[in-house]
């Protein structure tokens, strides 16, 4: 399965310190990948490198802010110069809050458009131009389910999600000509830290058990195929395309 392997390659997982972050890259490791980890928290951080150095992966942690678009610049300048070229981005760093909309709070939207979509465009941004002079590259940004579907207290969350799916497409069509592919990782509903209050829920549970033609929540471990699949050779034509994991939930009314 050559097609699939990610040996000598180097993978920039944002927002990786826990969740699915985490689990992407333990993913992107065991396929071959030298990784690189990014949080803001570099404690949790050094506690996730340490964890999947503990696997046998080859794996750095370099912590900056990617809302910050000096620090992204750095941070990015940092990797290429001390590690190795990007040849996967990730973009997974993200935030939920839960509100009715009437009552959502301004510093609450600020924050959350500029972790979700701001980071996007950022990090997008500075790796995009360094694989350009490459001619090659692989840019993962993860969607939702909320990218298509809505849900009530999470107006913004859905504008968020929704944004970065039209800007994964925007990135494909600008980027496409130098040999890079954009595309996008739409999780479904996941047993992670983010959904913890939700997964705790038994009315939300069975509410998501008959929604979804699965019957389940999903497992972290079930986006490793797709994320192994975006990141490698095997999808060298497939580009600004949306791959939702989600058991069928979009699939369905």
């Amino acid at each position: 399965m050559k097609i699939f392997d990610l040996t000598g390659r180097t993978a920039f997982i944002t927002g990786s310190s826990k969740g699915i972050g985490l689990s992407l890259a333990a993913a992107l490791g065991a396929a071959g990948a030298t990784l690189v980890l990014n949080a803001r928290d570099a404690a949790r951080l050094e506690l996730a490198r340490q964890d999947l150095q503990g696997r046998g992966l080859k794996v750095h942690a370099l912590p900056f802010d990617v809302t910050d678009a000096n620090a992204v610049e750095a941070g990015v300048a940092q990797i290429e110069s001390t590690i190795g070229a990007i040849d996967i981005l990730v973009n997974n760093a993200g935030m939920q809050h839960r509100s009715p909309f009437a009552q959502f709070p301004l510093d609450v939207w600020r924050k959350l458009t500029a972790t979700n979509l701001d980071s996007v465009f950022f990090v997008g941004r500075a790796v995009a131009q360094r694989m350009i002079e490459r001619g090659r590259g692989k840019i993962i940004n993860i969607c939702s389910v909320q990218s298509e579907l809505g849900r009530p207290g999470i107006a913004p969350y859905a504008a968020t999600k929704g944004a970065v799916k039209m800007l994964t497409k925007g990135m494909a069509i600008d980027l496409g000509k130098h040999g890079i592919q954009v595309n996008g990782l739409g999780p479904g509903y996941f047993k992670t830290e983010l959904n913890q209050a939700l997964v705790d829920d038994p009315a939300f549970s069975t509410w998501l058990a008959g929604r979804t033609p699965a019957g389940r929540w999903g497992s972290v471990e079930e986006l490793h195929g797709a994320a192994i699949f975006l990141a490698s050779d095997a999808s060298s034509f497939v580009s600004g395309h949306i791959l939702y994991v989600d058991g069928g939930i979009t699939a369905s009314l």
